[in-house]
């Protein structure tokens, strides 16, 4: 029996052949440009003592758990007034695979020159009505995501389209001190490249905004931001369809996710979705779970 043939029948499951060369496969993980709701990507830390003030510990907390992976949310609270004084920490990432390495190599250790803390990952299952959730990141959110995983010249964006499709006078308003009441409507068509990848991909969205116009410095500076606003909405869709592959040996590909089953091949050639926002329903980069229940479930 040749060496080859000896390795082939002892080689590890997870080896396949590729053009004729034997590979080796990885760890991997995706993550998307979205709203992360699974459960297993939040870890809570208990038994924070009041040595430090809550923003000292919010500060430390994100330089240690950041050096495992991106963050989506990390929040720091006071004790209930029944339990002793001191703080907890709550702690989402965007991968969960990112959240169990980061519970594993931190729970029981002195992370804050105190005694030795609990770390532990949320153990209850994602309710049904989340597990399908797919709520697109903010502006703000996909460009801290690209930014960490990539670098910030990983990736570019251009405006292809730009254009006021509305700016209509709708009369007279007595109530506002008489001034004329306007609709704008601007519609962005947005480009999304990743140079070192050989990906791109474009985003598409219409904004429109109603208000009282007392003169052409209000006109104006409407104008501004609602150009502003159309530009991060439309860019935050491309992102929407873009997948980050972080391969275990620390290097990422860029992927885009492929369109519906339900259209063919050739009908989805030069389609794009187009999202439509009022501006006074869109307020700018909320925390989208800031003030949601926590369920403290943990493994």
């Amino acid at each position: 029996m040749s060496r080859c043939e000896q390795w082939r029948r002892e080689r590890p499951r997870n080896c396949w052949v590729f053009n004729g060369i034997w590979c080796v496969a990885m760890e991997v993980d995706i993550l998307e440009f979205k709203v992360p709701v699974d459960n297993n990507k939040t870890v809570f830390v208990w038994d924070i003592p009041p040595v430090l003030t809550q923003d000292k510990v919010n500060e430390q907390l994100f330089h240690i758990f950041s050096s495992f992976g991106p963050l989506y949310l990390l929040k720091v609270c006071p004790n209930a007034p029944l339990h002793p004084p001191g703080f907890y920490g709550i702690i989402k990432f965007y991968s969960a695979a990112h959240a169990a390495n980061a519970q594993k190599r931190t729970d029981g250790c002195s992370l804050l020159h105190t005694a030795a803390l609990k770390v532990k990952l949320c153990s209850k299952q994602t309710p049904h009505f989340l597990s399908g959730r797919n709520t697109p990141l903010s502006h703000a959110r996909c460009l801290e995501l690209a930014n960490h995983c990539l670098g910030f010249n990983g990736w570019t964006s251009d405006i292809i389209t730009l254009k006021e499709l509305t700016n209509e006078e709708e009369g007279e308003d007595e109530e506002d001190g008489g001034g004329v009441r306007r609709r704008m409507r601007f519609g962005c068509l947005m480009k999304l490249s990743f140079p070192q990848h050989g990906v791109t991909t474009k985003g598409a969205a219409v904004l429109e905004e109603t208000f009282t116009c007392t003169g052409p410095e209000v006109l104006l500076q409407r104008r501004c931001k609602l150009q502003r606003s159309v530009r991060e909405k439309a860019l935050a869709q491309a992102f929407s369809s873009v997948l980050l592959i972080l391969l275990g040996d620390g290097k990422v590909m860029v992927e885009l996710k492929r369109p519906s089953d339900r259209f063919e091949a050739d009908e989805t050639e030069d389609v794009l979705q187009v999202n439509e926002f009022s501006l006074s329903d869109s307020p700018a980069d909320e925390e989208e779970d800031e003030d949601e229940d926590w369920d403290l479930t943990v493994s």
